[in-house]
C-alpha cells in the first residue's frame, strides 16, 4: 500500500476537530481529536478513537464517561492548548471555565456544542489509537457553526508522537 496516497486522501476529507474530556479517581484530562465519528442511529452510539501516547487515554481506560467538544473555526487557541500539552506536565484547565458534568467529566464552558458519552466499549487492534464506543447521554448545541478542521491546526505540533507509548508509574 502506498502511504502517501492513504495520506492524501484522509487530508482531503479534513476531519473536524474535537476535544475529547474525561475524569477518572479525581483526575480530570482532555484532549485534541481528529478521529471521532457518530456510530449508530437507533442505538445512539458515538466513537472516540484516543492515541495510546496520551494521557487522556491512560485516564479514559478507568472512566464510565467522556465528553466530545465539538471546536468552531474561532476556537484555535482551546485546539492548540490541549494539542500541544500533556497531561503529564500540567492541567490544561487550568484558567478555563469548567464545571463537572452529572458523572464527573468536566465540561469546557467556552465549547457549549458538544456530547455526554457512556463508555460501553473499548477497541485495541493493536494499532497507536484505541476505539471507544459510546451510548450518547446527552447532547447540546449553541446552534448551526463552522467546525475547526485539521487544516486549519495542521501546523500546531502534537504533545506526542503517535508512535510514543508512555511509561507506567
Amino acid at each position: 500500500m502506498d502511504d502517501d496516497v492513504f495520506d492524501s486522501l484522509m487530508a482531503s476529507l479534513d476531519s473536524p476537530l474535537a476535544i475529547v474530556t474525561t475524569a477518572a479517581e479525581g483526575q480530570r484530562a482532555g484532549c485534541l481529536i481528529g478521529f471521532h465519528s457518530q456510530a449508530g442511529i437507533t442505538e445512539q452510539r458515538y466513537c472516540v478513537w484516543l492515541s495510546k501516547a496520551n494521557h487522556t487515554y491512560r485516564v479514559a481506560l478507568r472512566a464510565t464517561h467522556l465528553a466530545v467538544h465539538y471546536l468552531t473555526a474561532d476556537d484555535l487557541e482551546l485546539a492548540e492548548r490541549f494539542g500541544t500539552r500533556t497531561g503529564e506536565d500540567g492541567d490544561k484547565f487550568d484558567g478555563l471555565e469548567v464545571e463537572p458534568s452529572a458523572s464527573g467529566v468536566p465540561l469546557l464552558a467556552a465549547l457549549p456544542n458538544r456530547v455526554a458519552l457512556e463508555r460501553i466499549a473499548l477497541l485495541d487492534d493493536g494499532s497507536d489509537h484505541v476505539c471507544i464506543t459510546c451510548r450518547v447521554v446527552s447532547a447540546e448545541s449553541s446552534g448551526a457553526f463552522t467546525p475547526l478542521r485539521l487544516s486549519d491546526a495542521d501546523h500546531l505540533e502534537p504533545g506526542h508522537e503517535s508512535d510514543e507509548r508512555a511509561v507506567q508509574p
